[in-house]
């Protein structure tokens, strides 16, 4: 590292996006999450560049054309993916992204330009320019987090900002399935703009913050439609978590099509695939259950991949965010598609001329690898989503109103490493039994085994899916509101006690926040990109709190 690759404290980056900020303030140096200085300088960047563009497009009186402003739009969406935690650490993937955000601004700014009002100045977002790699790197070190001087209003920016890389993911899975919302497109480019803006103080950037839980809220809609519509609705399914005897292919992430397509080409291959950690749900759609070669899940949350794919002994395909720097024992089996990427990882490219994926060298690898190592036995329950839900509406309330269920807890968001993360197993394993667990996301792992039983024949943990299926959990409580006739969201037997890790979780907190749902918990610990004056802001309005001991915590929850 040369001497001027440093911020001027010192430190080659700074990124404090996810739970494991080193030290609950900020990673300098390396993030824990493998992540290099200078690929964490070339997403600030990346987003940088984005904001010069939303920028321009918000203050252009020309109007630009329908299939720039889309092009715009799907590229916000794309880039704001590719920056969230555990995607991308491929520096040559950044610099591309980098080159193609300046093109594409020049187009914006053509359209600007043709109708341009005298008299504005253009902010360095959307003027600056580099040409080689290094000048990218050196203009990389300067537009990080850390260049709005005013720590509330950074932490604010910062809290959109998160929010928008949660809403991007929910948006770029329900596109791949043709699904899309101009207003939600409209409101990303709109708050990236805004981040801009020096003249909005803390009143503005809270606004703004729960006007993004709003369409937070919608992008959720929008993505569960696409999903149900083309899969059809979770059902309750007993997923098998053994292993069969024929070679595998492990798929892990989010996307339900490259789950689809995968299915299909391995058909009659004599290849098994299973799912790892957030893809446990696509066990739960019909559309899925149908192939016969389609065997189970393999292991548990995202953090344990490095020993569980050493295991597995077949070709693993990361699909999106939970890739983690991955042992030289497995990574000649490790592939990557989307906006996943590891430098030095096979990567699997979008089909072209509407094509699929061609996903024959996972196929033909996985032949000739011996079958998985099994790590258990047994079965797991799941698919509790919405529609399921409400379709037990009725034995629900009747289980509440007698007694037999006296709370639920709503214990979604994400699993990781920190030991502290041991406390949501204590915590389901201390619950009362008259309690039921409401999850989504891989903070299951956390509990999801354990014999926790269940309340006249509904499982104790009833599980709505990934992490992207958080609006199930909306819905319900809705209808649950809607069912005991209550005017407040908050006077419901729900308690929330939710883990978080990166920015998805983020924007399902954001949404909640926008709903009215006041008093939840959250941890392990506190966003360390929230400053103490938002914190209290939090707090005051809604009663946001971090977690204690798993007994101080049961007391106050059980009370609420």
């Amino acid at each position: 590292m040369q001497a001027q690759d440093t911020f001027m404290d010192g430190t080659p980056m700074f990124c404090f996006q996810c739970q494991e900020a080193a030290k609950g303030t900020g990673c300098t140096i390396k993030g824990v999450c493998g992540k290099t200085y200078d690929v964490a300088n070339l997403q600030d960047l990346l987003l940088y560049s984005l904001k010069g563009i939303a920028w321009l497009a918000q203050h252009s009186v020309a109007p630009l054309s329908a299939e720039l402003e889309k092009e715009v739009d799907l590229f916000i969406t794309d880039a704001l993916f590719t920056t969230i935690t555990n995607a991308n650490f491929d520096k040559d993937f950044f610099f591309q992204h980098i080159r193609f955000a300046l093109e594409l601004r020049q187009r914006v700014y053509e359209t600007y330009a043709s109708a341009a009002q005298p008299n504005v100045t253009l902010p360095h977002a959307t003027t600056w320019t580099g040409q080689t790699d290094a000048d990218l790197e050196q203009i990389a070190m300067t537009v990080g987090v850390r260049r709005t001087a005013n720590e509330d209003i950074r932490s604010l920016r910062e809290l959109i900002m998160y929010g928008l890389k949660g809403m991007a993911a929910y948006t770029y899975h329900a596109e791949h399935l043709h699904y899309s919302n101009t207003e939600v497109d409209r409101f990303m480019c709109r708050a990236l703009a805004a981040t801009l803006d020096d003249t909005l103080g803390v009143p503005d950037l809270l606004a703004l913050a729960m006007e993004a839980g709003k369409y937070g809220v919608d992008a959720m809609a929008m993505l569960d439609q696409a999903n149900t519509s083309t899969y059809g609705h979770p059902e309750i399914t007993k997923v098998n978590i053994g292993v069969g005897q024929r070679p595998g292919i492990l798929i892990s992430g989010h996307d339900l099509h490259d789950m689809e397509e995968l299915l299909k080409q391995t058909e009659g291959t004599g290849v098994d695939v299973y799912t790892h950690s957030e893809m446990l749900p696509a066990h739960y759609y019909p559309a899925f259950r149908k192939y016969e070669h389609f065997v189970g899940n393999y292991g548990n949350a995202w953090w344990k991949q490095t020993s569980e794919f050493e295991s597995f002994n077949g070709p693993i395909l990361m699909t999106t965010n939970c890739i983690v720097p991955p042992k030289d024992s497995y990574v000649d089996r490790l592939y990557t598609t989307g906006n996943t990427g590891y430098a030095g990882v096979k990567h699997i490219p979008a089909g072209t001329n509407g094509q699929p994926k061609d996903f024959s060298a996972l196929i033909e690898q996985a032949k000739q690898c011996p079958p998985p190592t099994e790590l258990e036995q047994g079965e797991i329950i799941g698919g509790f989503a919405h529609h399921t839900v409400i379709g037990l509406a009725d034995q629900i309330a009747e289980a509440v109103q007698s007694g037999a269920i006296k709370r639920f807890f709503v214990m979604a968001g994400c699993d990781g490493r920190m030991k502290s993360r041991s406390y949501y197993t204590r915590f389901a394993e201390e619950l009362p039994q008259d309690t039921v667990i409401l999850t989504a996301g891989c903070a299951k792992y956390k509990y999801n085994k354990l014999p926790l039983g269940d309340i006249g024949g509904i499982p104790r943990v009833l599980d709505a899916g990934q992490c992207n299926d958080s609006y199930s959990l909306v819905v319900i409580a809705m209808k649950l509101q809607e069912m005991f006739g209550l005017d407040d969201i908050n006077d419901l037997p729900i308690s929330y006690n939710i883990a978080w890790y990166e920015q998805k979780a983020v924007i399902v907190l954001l949404s909640l926040l926008y709903l009215g749902v006041k008093n939840i918990h959250l941890g392990p610990t506190l966003p360390a990109f929230l400053s103490p004056n938002v914190v209290n802001v939090l707090v005051e309005n809604f009663g946001i709190a971090g977690i204690t001991t798993v007994e101080e915590d049961m007391r106050v929850l059980l009370e609420v």
